[in-house]
């Protein structure tokens, strides 16, 4: 194991000390454009949220948590908090108390319910709609994304209102919603109906019968557009700009309606994305891995990277399915339980520890794995390539899916500014509160974003450590690499990298 400290500078919190009093009537839209990668955001393929930027803050190393999917992310972004905190683990998780064989996809609601009545509760922190409702204050989710996704921004029911393209709650709503906006569209290639759909459930419902404090708006591109015809693609293109076009649009409204000075608009995204290039296949390799239970079925479950072995398994059985996957090239970051001395290695050698990850929690599985990946561009100039199937989507610790978009702009933060101090998903909700005069519960572990906010320190005087924690095999044929930034005591997980050398 080595651990190395590339810059040793004096670093700062920004957990609320120092920041001056913000203005308490801003009202908060928080845009979630679904796998909008930083280099989306160009003056030509969109050059209204580019203009946005450039009147507020662009932040250049802004973090997705691990893993690099919808629905943790969901997560992450309305409880402040990691997976280890939250215990949403994936966009597919195993829960044995809601079916003891196999693992559900959260992008469905009716799963996500059978998980709370089985394992309840589904979140175990708080979400911001929790918190805002004892302040006295209100969220409201406006959502083209998938029913899954938009439920986890406010999984309490009788807390606020949801509008999805697939669901409404309260569901006394609903009379409402339709008679303002019609029915739902259904879903497209790019999805630009959908997202209409929300845009105006956000301009006339909630603007006109709500008022929120803070609203979650989802938009549902370009991630479908560009998990089916990849990055740079004519029609992920087109989804870009009828992304943009709406941001513009909501723009255009608040300013007519005279509140655009008064609202804080956070544009972010859950997720990076990759070009895949399919050579892994972690199904295939586990399966020989697989022994079979009682009841006829294999004691492995694939949890979308996360291996879970039914009934348990030893260290011996763990070291024998890591090594076979350690083996294998289109493999990258290998994740398993913290080891005995608490530091940076998982209990098998050269694994790194779910710490690490933030990913430590009950509902955890045995291993979690992540795909292999390089720097390699696509055939439209966009770097970055994993070995999932498929092609294009999200979900590793690349540099690619990890790093993902953050740009506010408004009243309470500061103009024409671009801040290269690490942020993440989990600095929203907590940004959010401090904004509203709420402070956070202890649950949150995110941080104010103060050195955005035209009331706290400037980003000069932030000082930021990277460090690396690399572990490996014991005859050294397997090197794992995570890089890591700090601002203390924040750690952000910015990617990994796997080195393979012969035997």
């Amino acid at each position: 194991m080595k651990r190395c400290l590339l810059s040793a500078v004096v670093s700062f919190a920004l957990c609320g000390v120092g920041l001056g009093q913000v203005r308490a009537s801003s009202r908060h839209l928080v845009m979630i454009v679904d796998g909008l990668r930083p280099d989306y955001v160009t003056a030509e393929l969109m050059p209204r949220l580019s203009s946005l930027g450039r009147r507020g803050v662009v932040f250049r190393a802004h973090h997705a948590v691990f893993p690099t999917v919808t629905r943790v992310n969901s997560a992450s972004i309305t409880t402040g908090a990691y997976p280890e905190t939250h215990g949403l683990m994936g966009n597919s998780i195993y829960i044995p108390a809601a079916v003891p064989i196999r693992s559900l996809d959260t992008a469905v609601r009716e799963n996500l319910e059978a998980v709370a009545k089985a394992d309840g509760p589904l979140l175990r922190a708080p979400s911001l709609g929790q918190i805002l409702q004892k302040g006295g204050k209100t969220l409201f989710v406006a959502s083209a994304g998938s029913p899954g996704s938009a439920f986890l921004l406010n999984p309490v029911a009788g807390i606020g209102t949801i509008i999805n393209t697939e669901f409404i709650r309260p569901s006394e709503v609903s009379a409402r919603v339709f008679g303002k906006l019609g029915t739902p569209p259904p879903a497209g290639t790019p999805n630009a109906a959908r997202n209409r759909y929300a845009v105006d459930a956000y301009l006339t419902v909630g603007l006109e019968d709500f008022q929120p404090d803070v609203t979650f708006l989802w938009f549902g591109d370009p991630d479908p557009t560009g998990h089916a015809h990849g990055i740079g693609s004519d029609l992920m293109r087109k989804a870009l700009a009828v992304v943009d076009a709406e941001i513009g649009r909501i723009e255009d409204t608040l300013r007519a309606k005279g509140l655009l000075d008064r609202t804080n608009l956070i544009v972010t995204s859950d997720h990076g994305f990759s070009t895949h290039t399919g050579e892994l296949q972690l199904n295939q390799l586990l399966a020989p891995l697989a022994r079979q239970m009682s009841d006829g079925s294999g004691d492995i479950v694939n949890a979308g990277g996360s291996i879970h072995v039914r009934g348990g398994a030893d260290i011996t059985r763990l070291t024998a399915i890591v090594s076979a996957l350690q083996r294998r090239p289109e493999v990258g970051a290998i994740f398993t339980r913290p080891g005995a001395t608490g530091g940076p290695e998982g209990i098998v050698a050269g694994t790194l520890s779910f710490d690490i990850a933030r990913w430590t929690h009950a509902r955890s599985g045995d291993i979690l794995v992540s795909a292999n990946w390089t720097h390699t561009a696509n055939r439209s100039g966009f770097k970055g390539t994993t070995t999932q199937g498929g092609v294009a989507g999200h979900g590793t610790s690349s540099i690619y899916d990890v790093h993902n978009t953050l740009i506010a702009a408004g009243p309470d933060f500061r103009e024409r500014t671009v801040s290269s101090v690490p942020t993440g998903n989990v600095d929203l909700a907590p940004t959010l509160l401090h904004l509203l005069g709420l402070p956070p519960p202890p649950t949150m572990t995110g941080r104010i974003m103060g050195e955005a906010l035209r009331t706290g320190p400037p980003s000069s005087s932030a000082k930021v450590d990277h460090v690396t924690e690399t572990v490996r095999t014991r005859d050294g044929s397997y090197e794992l690499t995570a890089h890591i930034s700090v601002v203390a005591p924040h750690r952000y997980l910015d990617y990994t990298v796997v080195k393979r050398t012969a035997r």
